[in-house]
């Protein structure tokens, strides 16, 4: 059963779904079972989602519209709006932009960015963060995470890249599995078409110059061409829209970039550090 906060915080997407489907389960004359089995998920995901404990994930949604929406749409309009009431209050306004964007650019230098994580280093960190969350909580973020990653095969396709420090790459998540797992997965992801995927050397300093040195960012182009710089920080998020601050932000990225290994390097070197996580 849902407890009382779930019930209060829960976005006003996340109560119209859950009171919608109770309404067309009880017209069909539905348990949650009967309903579950229809949707191909279990009874207690559909008293999760009617109860506000875990709201609708984007695959039940798609199969509530199926199975409930009667041609409506209801459901999948619900979609987008209902993926952004999970995510973090500083993100939200961001992850629709994200989403949108034609160009992405990041640099990381604490943690893999969370477009290309795994289900279990996004938990790990999720998790392990303070102050701690209630699992639940720690779930409805994970699954928000995952839900992101649809931008890498949408279409028309982003261009995506990613600098990582050396440092992110070494740093142990959760577990030498999980680690290992992760490091895999974004060798898969350097692989893909439409990213880029570059590693900051631990020495990038050595020469005297180290064009990162002040932290990590996002630099984005929208479909209507403007160019947006983010930034993100202790539960805190900065969108910059100012055209010389991002210009400053897109020339900065560059010198990282070009003090960075390129692509070819990068993944060698994520493979093998894939196994010395043993």
């Amino acid at each position: 059963m849902a407890r009382a906060e779930n019930k209060v915080t829960a976005g006003p997407t996340a109560q119209m779904v859950a009171n919608l489907a109770r309404k067309l389960r009880v017209r069909k004359g539905w348990t949650q079972e009967q309903l579950g089995s229809e949707l191909g998920f279990s009874g207690a995901a559909v008293s999760a989602m009617e109860t506000l404990a875990q709201p609708a994930s984007d695959d039940m949604l798609v199969e509530l519209e199926r199975v409930l929406g009667d041609g409506m749409d209801i459901f999948e309009d619900a979609r987008v709006p209902l993926r952004l009431e999970k995510f973090p209050e500083q993100f939200k306004d961001f992850a629709t932009i994200e989403q949108r964007a034609v160009v992405l650019q990041m640099y990381e230098v604490f943690l893999i960015n969370g477009l290309f994580q795994t289900e279990d280093y996004a938990r790990a960190v999720i998790g392990g963060g303070y102050p701690s969350l209630p699992e639940q909580r720690v779930e409805q973020l994970v699954q928000a995470r995952m839900e992101r990653q649809a931008l890498f095969d949408r279409q028309p396709a982003a261009s995506i890249e990613l600098i990582l420090e050396e440092a992110v790459l070494r740093r142990p998540i959760g577990s030498a599995e999980i680690m290992r797992n992760q490091l895999r997965h974004l060798a898969t992801c350097a692989r893909r078409r439409n990213v880029t995927l570059d590693v900051l050397p631990l020495d990038c300093g050595i020469s005297g110059e180290h064009a990162g040195d002040q932290g990590g960012m996002t630099l984005v182009e929208t479909p209507e061409h403007d160019h947006l710089g983010y930034l993100e920080l202790q539960g805190e998020s900065l969108l910059i829209t100012d055209p010389a601050k991002v210009s400053t932000y897109a020339r900065r990225y560059a010198k990282i970039r070009a003090q960075a290994l390129g692509p070819r390097e990068s993944l060698g070197l994520i493979e093998e550090l894939a196994g010395e996580h043993r």
